[in-house]
């Protein structure tokens, strides 16, 4: 009768274990994706308005590593990354495109215009079934895509200089990209 009383204290101490655990060895920017060494899904969007032709899957197998960002005019984090994105434009490391989410055609256009445009092309993804399809979490992530439109790694955050140099330029090396 005594160890009746112990079973909701293992199980406490049980969860109490796991949570550590999960706190202090867990990567949140490193969550696990069925898509990798999969074809990108099949999509195809309209473009931000004033911001050329749309985005559709066949766009990413382009014979070299592109990046695929998920972006959108109310994501703060977007903001951090994007100067970052606008240098990568500037000095031709990478071709990226821009993965619109769920935001109106006239505020994706309105971000752009203020802040400057590193995408080689732009998809709306009004009702968010695109980001469904490549099982985006939220804004920002950025997929890794092959030169044959194979998705190679996801990136679920923000992209900085330093997960570019450790994540994405070693994909870029062996690629020959």
């Amino acid at each position: 009768m005594r160890f009746r009383f112990l079973i909701p204290v293992l199980t406490f101490s049980g969860i109490a274990a796991v949570m550590w655990y999960a706190l202090f060895n867990l990567n949140p920017t490193e969550i696990p994706t069925e898509l990798v060494s999969k074809p990108a899904p099949e999509f195809a969007l309209e473009p931000v308005p004033g911001y050329g032709p749309g985005l559709a899957q066949t766009d990413l197998a382009t014979g070299k590593v592109v990046l695929l960002n998920v972006f959108a005019s109310w994501c703060v984090a977007c903001m951090a990354e994007h100067p970052f994105f606008m240098e990568l434009k500037t000095q031709d490391t990478v071709d990226i495109y821009g993965l619109n989410y769920k935001d109106t055609p006239e505020a994706a256009a309105q971000w752009l215009a203020r802040h400057g445009n590193p995408y080689k092309r732009t998809g709306m993804d009004l009702k968010g079934r695109v980001g469904i399809d490549f099982g985006v979490y939220g804004v920002p992530e950025t997929f890794i895509i092959s030169p044959d439109g194979k998705i190679l790694d996801k990136i679920i955050g923000p992209v900085s200089r330093d997960m570019f140099e450790s994540r994405i330029l070693p994909l870029l090396n062996e690629a020959g990209s």
